[in-house]
């Protein structure tokens, strides 16, 4: 069967641009009344039966019988035996992949992941006091794709964040391990690591069981039904964010190989139908060259069904009036992934305000990013990049303030907070801070 990819073909001078482009962004994260309705039931009956009702899910969605809990947990031991059973270059790929991801996770605490504090002229002692969370729960995915990456991802922020207790969860259909998660797992230092999945195992992770204990956090992406979970815990334990589908925005001055970013475009085309791949450019003819490439190194893709039904769905290549009209249009996209394929990609940085994550230059491919560069590839999505922020090892934090105030201080304070609780109508607020003024 022969596929064909006909990403939408825009140009900004065209009176229906602004119609044409917003039809191609729009996409509804709204989940099935279906959906919605299970996943409720399914979190009210772990929180009522625990173990119970994660073993028996896990039989009926999985395939797995288990006798109990402690059979889906996978040891230390099995994970550091698949971590050895690697081939010498994939254990070697994950180390370094590892490796990177820490130090640059390292260098973002020391930016903005310390406590701090400073003393008024009076004494008078304020800051910020910067503490891990307690516990945190990975959801991994699991089932036909494995995502090695996502277990560092996730995982190696919370370590480096000073977690003391990092719990995994990944689901195995029909009892099959995914030996690069299994490994991955050992690399990044989780803490114990369970073989389930969906909905019952947000539950879990929530609401704790006898065998699970209750997180603080629970971050990765899953399905649907993963998804929709998480934001129903919301609010009993913290959630990374709710992702949507993968985006790439190439920003492209007509200078880099034209199948170079064909293979970009595809890179996020291949993940899911629902994917968006989006080329800006001022160059007709660089877009046409762009479009050839995708026509002749489509056939060659494993996942060409796939790639072909996303870039005709919701890819497209846009002609702009120059460079500064594509910056301005991809701070309205505010893409998860924005790559600047430009001779000088450090000339249009500075224009460029929302994305997840920008890769400068055009040998930084963002499937770079994706697996092995450093930053992390948990990234917000949906344009939501207009206000959220990749996650990273402050997602592992919490900060608390701090005030110790002197007694020259209190003078001073006093007065203040009681003109204005008395102002509010708040008679013991304004008394308890007058009673530390001297009379």
């Amino acid at each position: 069967m022969e596929f064909v990819a006909t990403p939408a073909r825009l140009s900004t001078t065209d009176a229906q641009f602004e119609h044409d482009f917003a039809q191609r962004l729009h996409w509804s994260a709204d989940t099935d009344a279906a959906i919605e309705q299970r996943v409720a039931d399914i979190l009210a009956d772990v929180q009522k039966r625990g173990d119970a009702a994660v073993l028996d899910y896990t039989a009926r969605f999985d395939g797995l019988q288990a006798g109990s809990m402690q059979t889906l947990e996978l040891r230390k031991e099995e994970l550091k035996a698949a971590f050895d059973g690697l081939p010498a270059e994939q254990r070697e790929a994950l180390e370094s992949a590892a490796r990177r991801v820490r130090s640059y996770h390292e260098a973002q605490k020391k930016a903005n992941g310390e406590s701090w504090s400073y003393r008024d002229e009076d004494g008078t002692l304020l800051g910020q006091k910067v503490t891990p969370l307690d516990r945190v729960g990975i959801y991994v995915p699991g089932g036909k794709a494995a995502y090695p990456s996502s277990v560092l991802m996730n995982a190696i922020p919370a370590h480096v964040a000073g977690v003391e207790d990092i719990i995994m969860v990944v689901p195995t259909p029909q009892g099959v391990k995914n030996p690069l998660v299994l490994a991955a797992a050992y690399v990044a230092g989780v803490h114990r690591a369970f073989t389930i999945g969906g909905a019952q195992a947000v539950a879990a992770l929530a609401y704790g069981t006898a065998t699970i204990p209750k997180v603080d956090k629970i971050t990765g992406p899953g399905n649907a039904y993963v998804a929709s979970a998480k934001k129903r815990v919301f609010g009993l334990v913290g959630i990374d964010m709710i992702a949507g589908p993968s985006e790439i925005l190439v920003l492209a001055d007509g200078t880099t190989p034209p199948d170079w970013v064909a293979m970009d475009l595809f890179s996020q085309a291949e993940h899911d139908e629902l994917a968006q791949s989006i080329l800006l450019c001022p160059d007709a003819a660089y877009l046409d060259a762009v479009q050839r490439e995708i026509d002749r190194l489509l056939p060659e893709m494993p996942r060409k069904a796939i790639i072909a039904k996303s870039l005709s769905d919701r890819g497209a290549l846009i002609l702009t009036r120059d460079m500064e009209e594509a910056c301005a249009l991809s701070n309205r996209i505010a893409p998860e992934h924005l790559e600047v394929s430009s001779r000088d990609p450090h000339r249009w940085e500075p224009l460029l305000k929302h994305a997840g994550a920008i890769f400068l230059g055009a040998y930084t491919s963002e499937s770079l990013g994706d697996y092995c560069a450093g930053p992390n590839h948990v990234l917000p999505t949906s344009g939501t990049a207009r206000f959220s922020s990749p996650l990273g090892v402050y997602d592992f934090q919490k900060r608390s303030s701090l005030i110790e105030v002197s007694e020259a201080g209190a003078q001073v304070l006093g007065k203040t907070a009681a003109v204005l609780a008395y102002g509010e109508g708040l008679q013991g607020h304004a008394r308890a801070a007058e009673m530390r003024i001297k009379r």
